[in-house]
């Protein structure tokens, strides 16, 4: 067959523009599409909930992608290798309590989990800032594409309603500082040092909602908190997403 130009871009703009428009109001947002974001975005996604995840960058998968120091592999400890089980993750024992894993593998898996349970992804889109109504809880985010904020343009942005979102932008804990910006109610500590036994160990304590409809998890959850940073061990980050998943969940199907 003869392909027309003129048909594939009116494929993707007239699809894609459907799913923008669905995206404008949604029971869930997720911030960051690290492996915490990703798992949460899936088990909330898995209970029929909608959920949009917004990815500054053009991939998502953040720190998991590289691994540790570019070799893809990652290291997954006891408590979370029933995560590993249930995105269908491979990996291999390497000593008592420490699993590795194809960081590549994991974060296509746990982006196909995302896909399969209904999860929209939008890429290459910054959250700049949120709203919150006179009752004092989030109730939407602000967001623009990333090439604007680079390029430093001044271009309007648009926005998204949810009943919940959750920050998981990592160390940067975005929304988190946003909200600290022009409010009391949160306040972002930062990261401590490397102390991965301790960071893994906390990191669930951290996961909350740290504000009305807004959920902290994974690194942000962390930094936040002041807690230590943990490497290239990805356990915690998984058993975050979960939990924070299962915050919402609670919430909005019981």
């Amino acid at each position: 067959m003869e392909l027309d130009e003129r048909i594939i871009t009116r494929a993707i703009l007239a699809s894609q523009m459907e799913t923008l428009l669905a995206c404008t109001d949604v029971d869930v947002a997720v911030v960051g599409g690290g492996p915490s974001g990703l798992a949460a975005a899936a088990f909330i996604g898995e209970r029929g909930l909608d959920v949009a995840l917004i990815e500054k960058k053009l991939s998502v998968g953040g720190g998991m992608w590289g691994g540790g120091m570019m070799f893809p592999r990652i290291v997954v400890q006891e408590e979370a290798k029933r995560l590993l089980d249930h995105f269908s993750i491979h990996y291999i024992p390497y000593a008592e309590g420490y699993y590795v894993a194809s960081s590549v593998e994991a974060v296509a898996k746990l982006t196909a989990a995302a896909c399969d349970a209904g999860v929209e992804f939008l890429n290459l889109m910054t959250v700049e800032d949120v709203m919150v109504r006179q009752e004092g809880r989030l109730s939407g985010l602000v967001i623009n594409w990333t090439p604007v904020g680079m390029a430093g343009l001044h271009v309007d942005p648009l926005t998204i309603g949810c009943r919940f979102a959750i920050d998981a932008t990592g160390h940067d804990a975005v929304v988190c500082r946003l909200i600290a910006r022009k409010s009391d109610a949160i306040r972002v500590q930062g990261e401590g040092f490397m102390w991965a036994e301790r960071a893994e160990a906390n990191i669930i304590g951290h996961t909350r909602e740290i504000f009305p409809g807004l959920v902290v998890a994974g690194m942000a959850a962390n930094a936040v908190a002041g807690e230590h940073r943990m490497g290239p061990v990805f356990g915690g980050m998984l058993l975050s997403g979960e939990y924070a998943a299962s915050l919402i969940i609670r919430e909005l199907c019981s």
